[in-house]
């Protein structure tokens, strides 16, 4: 299988304010191209764009070519069960959504502390196995974003686990947060194959600070700065696919012309991405990858990821100089749309939910310091 997959998390949109509001055409020439190029894997999951994914991955994909052509991934996530009842309607749910009659890869979704409590309540592992004999999942694994520790406990006490996905990115890949290098050597002593997310950050190493960008085109002039993100982690040796959360036909052709031929990082580059993730964390407010876990229950309606984003761009501006960025015009248009900073309440919804454990509440005071005045 070749080492690029489709993550069908940021589709394109008809309407930037609804993801659910999913422009299929597009993602049809998108799959497309994909295929013909011979790229298989894809993944999606419940909540995914406004929990349209699924039926997304059904109209694109599934309806428009041979199951055998094409591998398909799903996850189960405990906020959606509470009982084994509850639990089999999901799956029942997924297979319906996706008409694809199996599942090739399937994952219990986001375990960390919390939620591997959950998944052990309800003896999920063994709930996986159930369903591989019966041919309704090919391989079973999960998707982790806890701590080194958590995932050798996991992985001894579950060797039928056959693999793992990890946040693996060349910025997290020394992170003392995400850990990124030590789940990875977690899962190679334990003979499991990695499947990479977030290996662009949610798109934070596609836009580089302009010194760090000078840097990689001294190195590959032609190459996109996603192309170093992408192909860091394709370069390590455990891993079986790296997922890329494209969201135009631009997106997955640049892509495709790096991973196809797929060359992996000399020795050098690896460093050479080290230096630059020194340069980045150095500008980073807040380490959001946008994946908008926070914002289906915040109960303010705040859009979160899209404030932090605003938020990191002026503080990597000279605001000093500059005293005004288009900034704050955009976040007005936004609190208007949906609820300013300074609205939270702090119930802490979204700190459960982050799989980053972002300290959202105390950064949305900072975003609210920022903007609301």
């Amino acid at each position: 299988m070749k080492k690029l997959g489709f993550g069908l998390m940021r589709l394109p949109q008809t309407d930037p304010d609804n993801a659910a509001a999913v422009d299929v055409e597009q993602v049809k020439r998108m799959v497309d191209l994909f295929m013909a190029r011979g790229f298989t894997y894809f993944d999606t999951a419940i909540m995914y764009n406004g929990f349209a994914s699924q039926r997304v991955a059904r109209e694109a994909l599934v309806d428009r070519y041979p199951r055998d052509r094409f591998t398909l991934a799903t996850k189960l996530h405990n906020a959606f069960f509470h009982s084994k009842e509850e639990r089999e309607k999901v799956f029942l749910d997924q297979l319906e959504q996706t008409g694809a009659g199996y599942f090739d890869y399937y994952l219990l979704h986001g375990i960390e502390d919390g939620s591997y409590k959950d998944y052990e309540s309800l003896d999920c592992f063994a709930w996986l196995m159930e369903k591989k004999s019966r041919g309704l999942v090919k391989h079973i694994g999960f998707s982790f974003h806890g701590t080194p520790e958590l995932l050798e406990e996991i992985l001894t006490k579950h060797p039928e686990t056959e693999f793992v996905q990890l946040q693996v990115n060349y910025l997290d890949w020394e992170s003392e947060w995400i850990q990124s290098r030590g789940v990875y050597e977690t899962a190679v002593r334990h003979g499991k194959p990695v499947i990479v997310m977030e290996p662009v950050k949610g798109g934070t190493l596609a836009r580089v600070p302009p010194d760090a960008e000078r840097l990689f085109r001294q190195r590959e002039p032609a190459l996109s700065m996603a192309s170093w993100a992408i192909r860091f982690a394709a370069t390590l040796p455990n891993v079986l696919v790296v997922l890329s959360g494209m969201s135009t036909l631009k997106q997955m052709e640049d892509n495709l012309s790096y991973m196809d031929p797929f060359v992996p990082l000399t020795e050098d580059e690896k460093a050479l991405t080290q230096r630059v993730a020194g340069m980045i964390n150095a500008r980073i407010a807040v380490p959001c990858t946008g994946c908008s876990y926070c914002t289906e229950g915040c109960p303010k309606q705040i859009p979160i990821p899209r404030f932090f984003s605003l938020y990191n761009e002026d503080m990597r501006e000279n605001l000093e100089e500059k005293g005004w960025t288009i900034n704050y015009t955009n976040y007005r248009h936004l609190a208007l749309r949906f609820s300013r900073a300074k609205a939270c309440i702090a119930c802490g919804q979204c700190e459960r939910v982050c799989p980053q454990h972002l300290p959202i509440i105390e950064k949305l005071k900072l975003v609210s310091a920022h903007f609301d005045h």
